[in-house]
Order: structure tokens, then sequence, then C-alpha cells
């Protein structure tokens, strides 16, 4: 058998298993460098391996979620936080019969271009940036996935598909506002399968944020009583489980706070279809508004507790202080970059001309991991430390 046909058959089982308004691959606008097809993988499942192997994604592994990666082994960084957000959003694209290999592709590049130091970092690039076309994580992940990945002989970037691009670009949560490029069509919703992502994130931040605030004794088991979604679950798990210490308590309380979250948005997505009487994915685009969206009760809910965690976790004397110092860090290494960018290494170096300095040194900074950023600005500034 060809590789076409293989290749074929491949985009035939993927469209027979999804629901009519899912996103198929054989509906999928394409690469913008033209690619023969794999034999026996859809676009959308090699976009997600390209993405695993990429540079960037791997680079995660030492980003800052909250706590710096140095605060502990166990507490969650980009890269598991991305790891989390796509097995919410596989969990509930299967649920719905929706393609769950573009809901996985899009989750794992969701963060690819945050800074070291988490929303710090991207707030001082950004005003760094401010006369040079600012900074923002989640076009500089588009950049990284179009531009700056350097992996194949005959384009730059990863060569994804567009709606894996879109569904990029289009990422929002409370942290995430942007103008869309005009390529993306601003006016138009991403597929389902993005929009998924887009509440996975804020599913799965909120909740190992609650795990990782517990942990680490910044937030208080006897202030989150007080709110609904942790007391109504922690109250029944105390209940069946009355013999077990609090960390198991704990763990499944959360469990049951993801499930719970999960299942609404099913619920919630499947009402909306039903009364927008959608057929089509382009239907879903042409809605005006995504239609991926928690019950009202469990957007209050939600809302109570993220209002929560930014009081009294985002906003603790030790996470400030931490984004203090990353400012001061960044700010420096930028400037010192900016005054003599031959101190980039040659091969960043050698790109200043097709990049313009400035851009150039936003990239190097933002692939930093906290640690690397670390370790440079003491070889930077402390004359002890070998260069």
């Amino acid at each position: 058998m060809s590789g076409t046909k293989l290749s074929d058959s491949a985009n035939e089982k993927e469209a027979a298993r999804l629901v009519i308004y899912a996103m198929k691959s054989k509906c999928s606008r394409g690469r913008r460098y033209k690619e023969n097809e794999h034999p026996f993988r859809t676009a959308f499942q090699r976009d997600r391996d390209r993405i695993i192997h990429c540079n960037a994604f791997r680079r995660l592994e030492y980003k800052t979620q909250v706590f710096v990666y140095h605060e502990g082994d166990h507490y969650r960084t980009r890269l598991t936080h991305s790891i989390e957000v796509s097995q919410i959003a596989r969990t509930i694209a299967r649920a719905l019969n929706l393609n769950e290999d573009v809901a996985e592709a899009i989750a794992l590049a969701h963060d690819l271009g945050h800074t070291p130091f988490g929303h710090t970092g991207e707030k001082t690039l950004n005003k760094l940036m401010k006369d040079y076309g600012g900074f923002e994580h989640n076009l500089q992940s588009l950049r990284i996935v179009e531009n700056l990945e350097n992996r194949y002989p005959n384009f730059k970037g990863l060569n994804l598909v567009w709606e894996v691009r879109e569904g990029i670009v289009k990422h929002s949560s409370e942290h995430d506002r942007h103008d869309v490029l005009t390529e993306y069509e601003p006016e138009k919703a991403p597929c389902l399968e993005a929009q998924i992502v887009d509440i996975a994130d804020e599913i799965a931040y909120n909740n190992h944020d609650i795990d990782d605030g517990i942990s680490s004794g910044m937030l208080d088991v006897e202030q989150l009583s007080s709110i609904g979604l942790w007391r109504e679950n922690f109250e029944r798990v105390a209940k069946e489980y009355h013999m077990e210490g609090f960390k198991v308590l704990k763990s499944q309380t959360i469990i049951r706070i993801i499930n719970g979250q999960a299942t609404d948005l099913i619920n919630q997505i499947l009402k909306s279809i039903k009364e927008k009487g959608m057929e089509t994915h382009e239907d879903i685009r042409n809605a005006g508004a995504v239609i991926a969206r928690f019950s009202p009760d469990m957007e209050r809910k939600n809302r109570e507790l993220k209002n929560f965690l930014k009081e009294n976790l985002y906003n603790h004397h030790r996470v400030i202080r931490m984004a203090d110092k990353a400012d001061r860090i960044i700010k420096h290494l930028f400037k010192v970059y900016e005054n003599d960018p031959r101190l980039l290494p040659p091969h960043i170096y050698a790109n200043i001309n097709e990049v313009g300095k400035e851009r150039l040194i936003c990239d190097y900074i933002a692939g930093m991991t906290d640690r690397f950023a670390l370790d440079e600005y003491k070889k930077l500034f402390d004359p002890y430390e070998r260069v």
C-alpha cells in the first residue's frame, strides 16, 4: 500500500470517529510550506509530535509557573502545567467526540513563548520592548513555531498547520489580552478544540495552584474553607475518607473539583450546540463568541476561587519578593546586552542585522529558563563567577 493511501486511510478513520462539528485533518487549511503527508499519521498528530520534540518545549521544565524551580522539586513548572492542560483538554475532547490530537497539540504549545519567572518576566519584557513592538507570550509562542525553532531543511519553525497556529495565537485567559494577527481571522472564534484548551488551562492552573499553595504554606486550609468549590468537595471527601490523612483528602478534593468543572463544561457545550443548532466546525467559528464556557453557577464559583488565589497566593509577600527579584534580573540582562550586543553568544549575535538588536535580545531572554537566567546574571555581574 502506498504512503498516500495510508495517509488517506488515517484521515478517513479520524473523520469516522468524530462528531460532525469537530476539526478534521481533511478540512485543515494546511501548512505554510508544502510537505508530503505522513503515511499513517494525520497532520494534527504530526504537529503534536513536532511540538513535543522541539527545544522550546523541553525548556519549559525549568520555567516558573508560580514557584521558581529551585524552591522545591514537587511544584509545578510550565512543562508539568502544559502536560496537565493537555490531559484535561484531551479528556473533554474525547467525551465530546472531538479531535483529541488538535486539542493536545494546542495545549502542549500554548506556553512555549513564556519567559523565565512566569508572568513577571512577561510584564518586564513587554515594558522593555514598548518602543519595539512589545512582548506577549502567545505571540511569542507563535513566533517560536513559525520562525525560531530550527529543525527542518526547507523552512524556519515547525511548519504547523493553520488551525494549530490559530489556536496558539488566539489562546485566551485572564493573563492573555492581545490583538490577533489578521492572517488568523480575529473576527472569528477558533475551533471548539482550541476553545476547550482555554478552559482546560484555567482548570489546571487554578487547581494546581491550590495544591502548590497549600504545600508551600502560603495558603491556609482554614481560609480555603470559605471558598465554595473547595468547601463542598472537601466536606464530601472528608466524610467518605474520614480515616485518611490530610494529604489524601487534599488530593481527592482537587481531583473532584477538576472532574466537576470538566463535567460542567462538557454539559454546557452540548447545551449550547443544541440550542444554536451548530452542525459544522465553521458554525462554531462563526458563532460570534466562544461556546466553551462554564454554566453560570460554575462560573460564579470559579470566579470566587480565582479571586481568592489572586489575593492570597499571587499577592503573597514571598511571591511578590521573588517577582521583584525576577524583574531586576531581566531588566539588567536586557540593558547589558543592549549596551553591548557582543556579550550575546556568537550564534545569537550573528542574527542581529536580520532580526534587529532589541527583538534579538528579547527572543534570547524569553527563551531562557529560570536556571539559565540566574546563571547568566551571575556570569555577567559577579566578578568571581567564570564567564
